[in-house]
């Protein structure tokens, strides 16, 4: 039985971890931090932090910036929105500090992302367009190219 109950246990935390993450795909815009996310999942900031990382390869809030940076890859090809709209429509407070994150998983700034960025999905289905862009941390480590 105790391995029974350890099973359970783990199967707990994987589906905490699982709302958490659908959380973060949901709410990207709103004003998110790894203590209200724990909070919500009953579990400490650090465990959090942790486990999410254990699970999904990056800590929450990289999969925050990652999701906000994806959403805004998508607004600036489609256009029609300057590169300070496009950062408060995806929940970022500082255009700095957005420009840089973007920059960190882009390989390039999101003014040239902007440029550039729509050539690169002509023709694509929406579907396929986020997969080829969606943005990779350590571009180096993963083998893709910067645009």
């Amino acid at each position: 039985m105790p391995d029974q109950s350890r099973d359970d246990a783990r199967l707990r935390e994987l589906v905490a971890l699982r709302r958490v993450r659908d959380r973060i795909d949901r709410e990207y815009a709103q004003p998110l931090d790894v203590e209200s996310l724990a909070q919500g999942a009953h579990m400490s900031a650090g465990h959090l932090s942790r486990r999410f990382r254990h699970a999904y390869g990056e800590s929450p809030y990289s999969y925050l910036m990652t999701r906000r940076v994806e959403r805004a890859m998508m607004l600036l090809r489609r256009g029609g929105l300057s590169i300070t709209e496009v950062c408060f429509a995806v929940g970022g407070s500082s255009l700095g500090t957005f420009s840089t994150r973007f920059t960190e998983l882009v390989g390039v700034p999101p003014s040239v992302y902007r440029e550039h960025g729509a050539a690169q999905t002509v023709g694509m289905p929406a579907c396929i367009a986020k997969q080829v862009t969606r943005p990779v941390r350590n571009r180096e480590a993963a083998g893709a190219p910067a645009l």
